[in-house]
């Protein structure tokens, strides 16, 4: 049988800022529940959910792990990710298995830049969100300030459910009570402003509150739980998770007031990628539906996927099914996981989280059933950032090139943000992380795990050509060697499409100057140049390409003249519309302190930088947006280390390709002349 039911889960998802206390305030969770007798230490390495050699090396979480943990008859799965936007990717998995997203704020350094990303995210993701004030007896700390920033940053839905008394001892309760006092303001009057928020979705509490009528807590426990679906009401709560305060009543949050799997918001299931949406039913005698949020390789241990489970229960003898596989997978071995430890159960019901081991076929985002009824479900796709920051890299020893390949690969099943991408044409293994430190990690990961040695450098940049007016081209391809020889000869218009519209290929001949069936083989030429480029070497995009005379000849006209004399007709209308080299051009979202943004700004203008906007942030730090060229900003790491004195961070997304500067694709045409010239 279950340890529990589904009734009494509660899985929180801790998110917030690197340094805000995540992980120090998982242990101290476990502590006050029995689950441990003293919290480990993130500096000897000995905490539950920083298990990863490099994560005790480096002193921070660089992976979401998960603990759990029975109060009160709640049975709790605590999800700490990490902080560092480098590994949001692990962030934003985690936080899709969960009803409520406990956003961590560290009481000295305020509302950071993860903070804002992560309220935003859990919002639009319809997460439960509660806000967690932690190191409130930090040194410096202004909780009073902090909380008015709290509520002008993300709403006046943001109201403390406890607050800090004794100097920041303790906290004190002020949703079942109403009196007393604390630190900041008397307990009646946060317990009035939390009343009164929650009551406003429930027309008939709200009737009986404004005639008068008290209203019990007890009775306001659906209100409550609609509110925080609805994004009505954000909990505040304080922490300490250096001395344990408030800890305990956390604990109880989570067993009274937070949301079972029965109480969430259901998670978006639709029957094939754009089909109907589909409700999992929370039922245990139902179909299994499980979605896998999280896969780890270990080379001793061997792969290990973890799920939630949506419907259904799943036990050691389950056949499962790995999204549309018409063969079944056998569930041999069933854990729950703490920290490292994976602990062998029975079997796993609505809303648990747990794990299958050494099953090669599940990968990262599978759905899991036991009946072919659910053959076409999928979860909607998160929107993660996309991994932009790169690296070529090869091994330093020949021979290893399949082995670099093998451990890549397992990388990229555990990060959905680490992208490994190979260019044929340069024979060029190029990784993409979120940014330097994410694949610092990744690559450091892959020597002590595999034993791979590589070489990095900066890889080519993803240019793209296209052009600028419509054009006509034409090629005749005659060849004669003695016997039968080649015929074909193609007229062609092209014309530019939109940003993003990719490639148009249509005919519009008539009269068979070119027979039906060796259109497909101009096709076939046209396809060759646009992967190989007109002018500079790069892939050719937004063009419409139409084929609208030739001539054949009844003997000599094969296809390989006509995918011949097709390339050359694209090549001949390309280079009388004007080409033009693309770049590509990113989002850069840039934190510094106040001191350095004057320094930061001006170095970013010389990269030919757009300048967007600047947001004054809270500790002293101020956010900047600009639009950059990615071909300037390989060294903009290393740089920004420099000018902020390390505190400086940056994110980057893709946003458009543009025009490069006259002069830099002058110099990109000529040096791809050359290396033509070279291969001559």
């Amino acid at each position: 049988m279950a340890e529990h039911d589904t009734g009494s889960i509660r899985n929180v998802a801790l998110l917030g800022h690197g340094g805000s206390g995540k992980t120090s305030l998982a242990e101290m969770l476990l502590v006050k529940a029995g689950v441990l007798g003293e919290p480990g230490s993130l500096e000897r390495g000995t905490t539950v959910c920083d298990s990863d050699p490099l994560e005790k090396e480096h002193q921070h979480s660089l992976n979401s792990a998960i603990a759990s943990l029975s109060f009160e008859g709640a049975y709790i799965n605590l999800l700490d990710t990490p902080g560092d936007p480098d590994f949001r990717g692990q962030a934003l998995a985690a936080m899709g298995a969960a009803e409520t997203a406990a956003i961590v704020v560290n009481a000295t350094a305020g509302i950071e830049m993860s903070t804002r990303r992560l309220m935003r995210r859990a919002r639009q993701r319809k997460r439960c969100r509660i806000i967690v004030i932690n190191r409130m007896d930090a040194e410096g700390a202004d909780l009073e300030q902090l909380l008015m920033d709290i509520r002008e940053e993300f709403g006046a839905q943001c109201l403390p459910i406890n607050l800090p008394t004794d100097n920041s001892a303790t906290v004190r309760d002020c949703f079942f009570k109403s009196d007393g006092d604390t630190d900041i303001s008397s307990v009646a009057e946060a317990h009035t402003e939390i009343v009164d928020q929650v009551v406003e979705v429930d027309e008939d509490l709200m009737s009986r509150y404004l005639d008068g009528e008290e209203i019990d807590p007890q009775a306001l426990h659906d209100a409550f739980e609609k509110s925080l679906r609805q994004g009505h009401l954000v909990p505040i709560c304080f922490t300490s998770a250096l001395t344990g305060a408030g800890c305990g009543e956390f604990l109880r949050l989570c067993r009274h007031l937070l949301p079972s799997p029965l109480e969430g918001n259901p998670p978006p299931f639709r029957k094939g990628p754009d089909g109907e949406r589909v409700t999992a039913s929370l039922k245990p005698d139902d179909h299994v539906l499980a979605h896998v949020f999280k896969v780890s390789n270990d080379p001793f241990a061997g792969k290990l996927s973890i799920f939630r489970v949506y419907q259904g229960t799943v036990k050691p003898d389950t056949q499962l099914y790995v999204g549309e596989s018409r063969k079944p997978i056998k569930a041999a071995h069933l854990y729950r996981i703490q920290g490292k430890e994976h602990i062998e159960i029975d079997e796993a019901v609505p809303g648990d989280i747990c794990a299958l081991g050494k099953v090669e076929e599940i990968h990262y985002d599978a759905i899991l059933h036991d009946s072919h009824d659910e053959d076409h479900y999928y979860l909607k796709p998160i929107d993660f950032p996309q991994p932009m920051f790169g690296l070529a890299v090869e091994v330093t020893s020949r021979g290893n090139e399949q082995k670099l390949a093998s451990a890549l690969t397992r990388l990229a099943e555990e990060d959905p943000c680490f992208v490994v991408e190979h260019n044929q044409e340069l024979n060029e293994t190029v990784v993409r992380g979120l940014g330097e430190m994410h694949l610092r990690v990744m690559l450091e990961r892959m020597k002590q795990r595999y034993n791979v040695d590589v070489e990095t450098r900066n890889p080519r940049i993803a240019y793209r050509e296209t052009i600028t007016r419509p054009a006509e081209g034409h090629y005749r391809h005659k060849k004669q060697t003695g016997g039968a020889g080649q015929f074909g000869e193609v007229f062609m218009r092209v014309r530019p499409l939109g940003r993003g519209e990719g490639f148009v290929f249509r005919s519009e001949v008539v009269g068979g100057s070119i027979p039906s069936n060796l259109i497909p083989a101009v096709e076939k030429g046209v396809r060759q140049l646009l992967d190989e480029g007109a002018i500079a070497g790069f892939p050719l995009q937004d063009i419409e390409a139409v084929v609208y005379d030739g001539k054949h000849h009844p003997v000599d006209s094969k296809e390989v003249a006509f995918v011949i004399a097709g390339r050359k007709a694209f090549l001949d209308a390309v280079r009388n519309a004007g080409p033009q080299v693309l770049e590509p051009v990113v989002e850069l979202e840039v934190t510094v302190p106040d001191g350095a943004m004057g320094d930061v700004t001006g170095s970013l203008a010389s990269k030919r930088a757009r300048i967007q906007g600047t947001d004054s942030l809270s500790g002293g730090m101020t956010s900047v947006s600009a639009a950059v060229p990615l071909s300037v900003l390989a060294e903009f790491p290393t740089e920004l280390k420099s000018l902020t004195g390390g505190e400086g961070r940056y994110t980057m997304s893709f946003s458009h390709y543009e025009a490069v500067p006259a002069g830099e694709q002058a110099d990109l045409v000529k040096a791809f002349e050359a290396g033509a010239s070279d291969d001559d």
